[in-house]
């Protein structure tokens, strides 16, 4: 009987500092799945920045060639003024010309328009593209170091592992099937001590009785509150 609490206590010690190791692990791969968030974030601002630059590229492009046809418009009218022969025909081709002359003024202000929004576009784009550069050179440093600590705590469960492997084959399998359900019930604590007559585990006291008994060892006491394995450190 001594034998198996000392393994189950040997067990659970075991088990506790792997949860930490385990804590230890999920916090790196969180921290590193936070640091690829804050990197596609950026990605997906400069993505956009993007493609609101080329849709306005493309509107300005549109609006050039629509000039570029107005000012041909006007060259030709004026081309054909000398050989105008009647006042009327003069006249119209000189409205003609005003028009096509107006519509390149309204074209050329759309275009300046554009060019401005493009140009404030142009330089949140060099912003972000310039902040997404430094954070992502922090980042990969960052994600480095993790993960060499990832490494090294799964080489430590790797052992713990084969270490409760071990301390497992030592128990019989109702016993092992036990620990395990309370590990699964009780957040990772199935044996706890008791002292000064209370389980350490739920700090509920112990019928007096069944307290001094656990000193003798004839059998595995378990909590009445918690159900948590029992035991004790005898005074020396």
């Amino acid at each position: 009987m001594q034998k198996q609490l000392q393994l189950l206590q040997d067990l659970q010690e075991l088990d506790k500092g792997k949860l930490d190791i385990e804590k230890q692990q999920q916090v790196g791969l969180a921290e590193q799945q936070e640091l690829q968030q804050g990197l596609d974030r950026l990605q997906e601002m400069s993505n956009s920045l993007a493609e609101e630059i080329s849709l306005l590229e493309s509107g300005k492009k549109e609006l050039l060639n629509a000039m570029t046809l107005e000012l041909e418009n006007v060259t030709r009218s004026e081309e054909r003024l000398p050989q105008i022969k009647t006042q009327k025909e003069y006249v119209a081709v000189l409205k003609e010309v005003d028009t096509a002359k107006k519509m390149e003024k309204e074209l050329q202000a759309q275009i300046d328009a554009k060019n401005q929004v493009l140009e404030s576009l142009n330089a949140d784009k060099a912003e972000k593209d310039a902040e997404l550069a430094s954070q992502t050179e922090q980042a990969n440093a960052k994600r480095s170091e993790i993960d060499t600590l990832l490494v090294d705590v799964k080489a430590k469960l790797d052992k713990m592992g084969r270490q409760r492997d071990n301390l497992m084959k030592g128990l019989p399998t109702s016993l092992r099937k036990r620990y395990e359900l309370l590990m699964a019930r009780r957040a990772g604590v199935a044996v706890v001590e008791a002292r000064n007559g209370a389980c350490q585990g739920c700090h509920m006291h112990l019928p007096p009785q069944m307290y001094n008994s656990l000193f003798i060892l004839n059998e595995l006491q378990t909590c009445p509150h918690c159900n948590r394995l029992l035991f004790v450190i005898a005074l020396s």
